[in-house]
């Protein structure tokens, strides 16, 4: 979804005495990474990889091709491009999530105008082990919802399972679906509600699947995850400002949170994360404690930082203008 010009205009409104006015207060030794790219102004999803250190994988929302980028953390540098065939054209290309069988799952599940297509898909390649432009021919899934068409701007692959879960977006009450035990390339795919949840523009499991990550415009909550539903009503994270607030994954290690966002040089946020109730802070498998992977981003607070808490204007202004160019900017649905 774009509404680039709408965000500047609740950046302004809402920068003083709010989150966005503790951009500049960075504490030191904080890190993260900003997207240099030109050809990435919409990232609109983030997957840390797992064969390449610092790595992360990024995509465009719409209008750009049927591309994957990979960008380095160190230095916010693309450092591949992947371009897909053996698919149609993409429409509007919202999430990218790594399964445990090594394969990137890349969701062109975005509907802005709530039910105008009856289908959407999924992509799917194995993640490139060497790093250079190259192409591949990728799997086309079809998606059908079991209780219609929906808008959505997440997908998480659980990354034990490989069950591929999808988060609806709606201002009204979103809805957690699950996907079949195993995608078909040859049939549709129906995926059914399994919870209920609050609008979510994406989502990430921690690597040992023991907790789901989601995040909206104005929010970020962090839920443990039981029986194939997330339980409870969630941990708040102290996520960033970011006007448009697209994406979320895990490092590699599960020791940091990244948040991200569209626009052309669209900077990454990391936030470290907080170890669950009596445990630790959910490491990967095989990869006890804390300890960052190589390249992985430091805390948060760099620019662009800041709790979605601080300050109830920003909810109330910011909900109000988003809601009122949701209505007046939708795109025309394409073919």
């Amino acid at each position: 979804m774009r509404l680039l010009p709408l965000t500047a205009v609740i950046t302004l409104v809402v920068l003083p005495g709010s989150a966005a006015a503790a951009a500049g207060s960075a504490p030191a030794g904080a890190s993260g990474f900003t997207i240099t790219d030109p050809r990435i102004k919409e990232s609109s999803g983030l997957a840390a990889s797992r064969i390449h250190p610092g790595v992360y994988w990024t995509h465009n929302d719409s209008d750009d091709g049927p591309y994957v980028y990979a960008v380095d953390s160190a230095t916010g540098k693309t450092v591949a491009r992947v371009t897909l065939t053996g698919i149609g054209t993409p429409r509007d290309v919202e999430a990218i999530s790594l399964g445990p069988d090594g394969q990137l799952y890349v969701g062109d599940i975005g509907d802005n105008l709530n039910g105008t297509w009856d289908h959407v898909w999924i992509y799917r390649f194995p993640e490139p082990k060497q790093l250079a432009d190259v192409t591949v021919k990728a799997e086309q899934f079809t998606v059908r919802y079991a209780d219609g068409a929906r808008n959505a701007e997440a997908l998480m692959v659980h990354p034990v399972t490989g069950r591929v879960y999808i988060a609806s977006k709606s201002e009204d009450k979103g809805g957690l679906y699950e996907g079949p035990e195993k995608l078909s390339a040859s049939g549709t795919n129906v995926f059914r509600r399994v919870a209920d949840l609050p609008w979510v523009t994406d989502g990430a499991f921690s690597p040992d699947g023991g907790r789901l990550t989601l995040r909206g415009y104005f929010f970020a909550k962090t839920y443990p995850w039981k029986d194939g539903k997330p339980e409870g009503e969630g941990e708040r994270v102290d996520a960033p400002w970011q006007g448009q607030a697209e994406s979320v994954t895990y490092s590699a290690d599960g020791s940091t949170l990244l948040f991200g966002s569209e626009g052309e040089s669209s900077r990454v946020v990391a936030v470290p994360v907080k170890p669950a109730a009596g445990g630790s802070a959910s490491p990967a498998p095989g990869k006890p404690g804390g300890t960052p992977a190589p390249g992985a981003p430091g805390p948060a607070g760099e620019q662009g930082g800041g709790g979605f808490t601080k300050g109830a204007a920003v909810l109330a202004v910011g909900t109000a203008l988003v809601l009122g160019a949701k209505r007046l900017l939708r795109r025309r649905p394409r073919d």
